[in-house]
């Protein structure tokens, strides 16, 4: 039926062996079905606008993916079940969604030995827009709407409205001569985010919050190995007074919080305050070398440390330092052919006193963090 009808069924089978703790919702999801839908064209005008709807389970990805992505980094992919309608034309894609999280990766009851169903508690819905007409980038504008109706006072979460925008391009910069000598590029965002949620003992409080997130980034195109240096900032408003009638902690949704905050995977942008460098190189047309650097602090000192989960690290605890920690790290891809990629990765977490001196034992009482990876990713 050509373009006007498509459908698709993606099944997943995802697991680990020979672990020592306990496998993540990330980590396992046994024969189960990831994707199934159909999308129908609604309306052709021939001149490049269309519309159309697609139904049923599918993945989400939007903008910077600070607040919406699949988490592909994941073993396991996020799902969501529900509908999209979406339009498209030279100027603009606008879609709007209405759908329910799916599996333990959304944050649902993790089933990783049985079939997956929707989230009967949680609805995720919104209007994300985005125009690529901009002057040397593209500027978004999008309004979500998470609504947890069994609210969970761990976790930030509750019925949150999230308003934001980004703008994200690059400009070419040529020499003297009129070569290309370097290309800024940049990636600028942020959201205020209303509502209400429980969180602690205390009842429903109004929720006011919000985050930025910055990357400005120079690449030496004249350079042997065509460096890349980019400055990142991000920051994620926390509480500063968890008696008060308003909750200032913001929900980051469905990040993929790999690629922003630390690449060893222990925090979320929850209460956050982010200090990057980062440099990539590329020794040649198959290989690229990235090493990153991160500063981490708390917002506010009397809000949690949040890891990567969304959960409070040790409790919500206040600490008298704000400092988390340091990481540091590096990883190498190596592109074998259209099919075959490689990847290889080492990172360091040097705990701050936030952590150190935590008034949380088993937060305190750990010494630093490393890890290490290195996976070959076929695609056929």
């Amino acid at each position: 039926m050509g373009d006007d009808f498509t459908a698709r069924v993606e099944a997943i089978d995802a697991s680990t062996f020979n672990e020592e703790l306990p496998p993540l919702p990330i980590d396992v999801n046994r024969t189960d079905l990831l994707q199934y839908y159909v999308d129908v064209k609604l309306l052709d005008s021939g001149v490049g606008e269309k519309l159309r709807v697609k139904a049923g389970r599918q993945t989400l990805l939007y903008g910077s993916q600070h607040l919406v992505s699949p988490l592909a980094w994941a073993n396991t992919f996020r799902n969501f079940e529900g509908v999209k309608l979406y339009y498209t034309s030279d100027a603009w894609n606008i879609d709007g969604f209405a759908t329910r999280p799916v599996n333990g990766t959304s944050g649902n009851i993790n089933r990783p030995l049985s079939y997956d169903t929707p989230d009967q508690s949680r609805t995720f819905s919104g209007v994300y827009s985005t125009y690529k007409n901009a002057p040397n980038g593209v500027l978004d504008f999008y309004w979500l709407w998470l609504d947890e109706v069994d609210d969970s006072p761990t976790l930030i979460d509750g019925d949150r409205h999230t308003f934001g925008s980004r703008y994200a391009g690059a400009i070419p910069i040529n020499a003297e001569c009129g070569d290309l000598w370097m290309t800024l590029g940049w990636d600028y965002e942020g959201a205020i985010q209303t509502g209400s949620d429980v969180v602690g003992t205390a009842p429903a409080r109004d929720v006011l919050a919000g985050f930025v997130s910055t990357r400005t980034g120079l690449t030496f195109n004249t350079m042997p190995w065509t460096p890349t240096l980019d400055g990142v900032f991000f920051w994620g408003s926390g509480d500063s007074d968890p008696d008060d009638g308003t909750i200032n902690t913001v929900s980051t949704l469905f990040p993929l919080g790999h690629a922003y905050w630390g690449q060893i995977d222990n925090l979320d942008g929850q209460n956050l305050l982010d200090y990057s460098v980062q440099l990539t190189v590329n020794p040649s047309k198959k290989l690229s070398c990235q090493a990153q650097w991160h500063w981490f602090d708390k917002d506010k000192r009397e809000d949690a440390i949040w890891n990567v989960a969304g959960a409070p690290f040790g409790g919500i605890v206040a600490t008298e330092s704000r400092h988390i920690g340091t990481e540091l790290d590096l990883v190498a891809t190596y592109k074998v052919n259209s099919n075959l990629t490689l990847q290889g990765g080492y990172f360091w977490f040097f705990y701050g006193d936030a952590v150190t001196e935590n008034p949380n034992p088993q937060v305190a009482d750990r010494g630093n963090a490393e890890s290490y990876y290195f996976f070959a990713n076929w695609q056929f």
